[in-house]
């Protein structure tokens, strides 16, 4: 299910009393519980690249998680509440994050994933935390408006491409190319939101770049010390992609929406009832865990409380 499908369902899950509530964020463990709360930013370095993780906004999804996951079992999620415990609440509650990440290479321009949930008219309003963060946290990792030269849309999710536009319709990283994979603006309906919200004006500002598979986007120190590449991972959505990080030392996977949930990285079997294509999603997610932990990588989730998981703390299955 996606498009205006997914986004009817959330809303109708949400409810008008519900969405009152997203106005205070719901912070687990040692997060302040306020409203207005400073975002949060974690770096990590990948020899000459450093990837961040900005925080745009957490709370409460819609609904109960075993509905989200109706295959999990209690030993899938007594395993996910061990890898990320604060995403457990009560009353079968899924806490979790709406983070984007930038990777700065040296000189400090930036490639900026995915742009979190938006302002407060995006098309995520109508079920997740709006308004994010995401201006506020780049200012706060030092990041300027000028200095993002590449976005890069995971998928066409609204929790995923919010902060493309601001209030005025216009880009708010003009001097960016965003790229997406072809496959994903091939598969919009002409009433999925993101037509009028992110394509057309990418492609009135010139700034729309649709690329096909993998696809090398940086190198940068001496012998290629470090690159940046997009890797198809398709299944949540038809054209999905996520962000491979590479340097000599370390390698760091920015997932998307590949999961969602600790619950599968605990059993990548599980399926997420939003995913266009579950055999497939479950397909590309075992692939890419089993890969992650051949080479040692950290996985940057979009949705877990922790930012960065290394594949290695994943249980085999």
């Amino acid at each position: 299910m996606s498009g205006p499908d997914r986004r009817e369902v959330l809303r109708g899950v949400v409810g008008a009393a519900a969405l009152a509530g997203w106005g205070h964020l719901l912070m687990g463990g040692d997060r302040a519980v306020a409203s207005g709360v400073q975002p949060t930013v974690i770096a990590r370095a990948a020899g000459p690249l450093e990837v961040l993780a900005l925080l745009d906004a957490h709370g409460r999804f819609p609904g109960r998680r075993q509905d989200h996951f109706p295959d999990a079992t209690a030993a899938d999620w007594a395993r996910a509440d061990r890898i990320d415990p604060a995403a457990a609440g009560p009353d079968d509650a899924w806490n979790l994050d709406f983070r984007c990440y930038a990777i700065r290479r040296p000189g400090g321009r930036v490639t900026l994933v995915d742009t979190g949930i938006g302002h407060a008219a995006s098309p995520a309003a109508g079920w997740a935390p709006v308004p994010g963060q995401l201006p506020t946290v780049l200012t706060e990792a030092g990041i300027a408006v000028d200095d993002v030269e590449t976005v890069v849309l995971t998928h066409l999710h609204e929790d995923h491409y919010g902060w493309v536009v601001g209030p005025d319709g216009t880009p708010m990283f003009p001097g960016a190319r965003h790229l997406i994979q072809r496959a994903e603006v091939t598969a919009l309906s002409e009433d999925d939101s993101a037509m009028s919200y992110v394509i057309a004006p990418l492609r009135a500002a010139g700034l729309l770049r649709q690329v096909e598979g993998h696809t090398r986007i940086l190198s940068c120190g001496r012998g290629q010390a470090g690159t940046v590449t997009l890797v198809p991972t398709p299944g949540h959505t038809a054209g999905h992609q996520s962000v491979l990080v590479e340097s000599p030392a370390r390698h760091i996977l920015v997932t998307g929406d590949v999961l969602v949930h600790a619950v599968q990285l605990a059993n990548p079997g599980v399926a997420y009832r939003f995913e266009r294509d579950q055999p497939l999603a479950r397909t590309t997610r075992e692939e890419l865990l089993s890969q992650a932990r051949r080479r040692n990588t950290l996985l940057a989730t979009a949705h877990l409380n922790r930012a960065f998981v290394p594949a290695q703390e994943v249980p085999a299955r």
